[in-house]
């Protein structure tokens, strides 16, 4: 048999072409932090639907107890990506350039969407010891870390109650330990993301005395944030995972409406989602408030600010120049949502 050179040809490229074809390339592995509540819905639908994998991504997802605990391995490169609040190690790390930078929004409040709120113990409220936020005062306040946002939330409700900052005993709890907090009285009250908060008040432990959205409107709860090794040296992939997770988000935002889940839109799947990977009941999650999320990943660069401004007002924070701006890098997402396309809700 007389091949063609042509034929030669295309057949001695057929292995090299194999090798170069998307589903033969091995999957780029990232290592992702996430502490387990709503804000890291848009990770998870990602995972499960297939997003990332469609991506070519391998997401190894970690759990930790605090979004600030995430800061050493996201600046030192042992995990690529982040979330969670602003934080002094955020900020610190930003300013004296390790490497770190807010990529997208995770989760904020808005009106309707009261996903977080000031709680105070029941017993508190039933005894009429505690009457409005001037009564904050030597009251044990909890929130997941030391120099987190949340305490910039604490700050404004002393300041609205006519009290210091300095009056209020913070202590610092996870989440998931402020419910035993609240249990055995060690905590008088906290700022309480969900699914937490509708966990400690169908258990008769807390009242959502206020929504942090009365406190601090529009506020910058939860953010995905990148490395820098992670940015710099792997940009494509960087570019990949963003378009998966704004997939993700877009799916989310399908199932939401006013602060509460849809009855259509995909909201069941999302619940299933989250209950699976946060290790909670399905009922318990349909009966939370949802978060607002940016179907482009638009973060809320005030609400950033105000919390930088209240950090370096501390002393915690050196750097008095340092601005929101610096901390910020919207490229990965603009890029993202050029592929994808603008947002058009399911109905």
């Amino acid at each position: 048999m007389v091949w063609t050179s042509a034929r030669a040809l295309a057949v001695l490229a057929l292995p090299t072409a194999l090798l170069l074809s998307p589903s033969c390339l091995a999957a780029d592995r990232v290592k992702v932090g996430v502490i387990n509540t709503i804000g890291d819905i848009n990770v998870f639908i990602a995972a499960e639907k297939g997003y990332f994998a469609k991506e070519n991504i391998e997401a190894e997802i970690l759990s930790f107890d605090a979004s600030a605990r995430m800061m050493a391995p996201l600046g030192a490169g042992d995990i690529d990506i982040g979330g969670g609040s602003t934080s002094v190690a955020l900020f610190n790390a930003i300013d004296r350039k390790i490497g770190l930078r807010i990529v997208a929004d995770k989760g904020r409040t808005a009106d309707g969407y009261v996903y977080q709120s000031l709680l105070i113990r029941k017993e508190l409220v039933d005894s009429g010891k505690f009457k409005g936020l001037k009564d904050l005062k030597g009251l044990r306040i909890s929130v997941g870390a030391p120099g987190v946002g949340p305490l910039s939330i604490i700050n404004e409700a002393a300041r609205i109650g006519g009290i210091t900052y300095g009056d209020i005993e913070k202590v610092y709890l996870p989440f998931a330990q402020q419910v035993a907090g609240m249990r055995n009285g060690a905590i008088d009250g906290a700022i309480v993301n969900e699914p937490f908060k509708t966990l400690l008040m169908s258990e008769g432990l807390a009242v959502e005395f206020v929504p942090t959205q009365e406190i601090f409107p529009d506020y910058q709860v939860s953010m995905l944030q990148y490395g820098d090794r992670f940015m710099k040296e792997r940009p494509n992939v960087a570019k990949r995972f963003m378009k998966a997770f704004l997939r993700a988000s877009r799916d989310y935002n399908d199932a939401i409406e006013n602060g509460r889940w849809r009855k259509d839109g995909g909201a069941e799947d999302v619940i299933g989602i989250f209950s699976k990977r946060a290790n909670q009941p399905a009922d318990l999650i349909r009966r939370i408030t949802p978060q607002a999320s940016d179907p482009d990943g638009k973060v809320a660069v005030q609400s950033i600010a105000k919390d930088l401004k209240f950090f370096q007002d501390q002393g915690d924070v050196e750097n008095k120049s340092l601005k929101a701006a610096d901390c910020i890098d919207m490229t990965f997402a603009e890029a993202a949502v050029r592929e994808l396309g603008p947002y058009a809700r399911k109905r």
